[in-house]
């Protein structure tokens, strides 16, 4: 009998998170921000990414849980709730240079994401209308 594993990735970036504050870098959040259940300001959406700033300094009430990471910040000095689902996080890094690591696509996303594109009613599109990067090849943008 298998035994199915709980996903790596709340542990690698709490792991992370706390390693780049430790050394006085800034962790920024790629985000997949196309993807349900993402609460994140759209009109700072970039060809379907944004990236956060998630420093203790710009946030409050960072909650890096195991199904999603959540705070309260200021866009263009207007307050806002975000919420990022976990299969939505493609990367953690540190702005000042580049540390951390892109996340490894895991089955229990891809499970979780299909049941809640099924519940929004959003149908599987074709791979000849897929526009998104394969499985696995998470796309990243360095911002300086």
């Amino acid at each position: 009998m298998e035994h199915s594993l709980s996903p790596q990735r709340p542990y690698l970036l709490r792991a992370l998170y706390e390693w780049l504050v430790d050394n006085d870098l800034t962790p920024h959040l790629a985000v997949n921000a196309e993807l349900p259940g993402v609460q994140v300001p759209t009109q700072y959406v970039q060809d379907g990414q944004i990236v956060l700033n998630i420093a203790p300094h710009a946030v409050g009430n960072l909650q890096l849980g195991n199904d999603d990471v959540s705070f309260n910040a200021r866009f263009g000095g207007q307050p806002q709730a975000i919420v990022v689902p976990l299969y939505a996080c493609e990367a953690i890094y540190a702005r000042e240079n580049g540390a951390g690591t892109l996340f490894p696509p895991e089955p229990s996303y891809e499970l979780q994401l299909d049941q809640q594109q099924n519940e929004a009613g959003i149908e599987e599109v074709t791979d000849e209308q897929d526009n998104r990067p394969e499985p696995g090849r998470p796309t990243l943008r360095v911002i300086k």
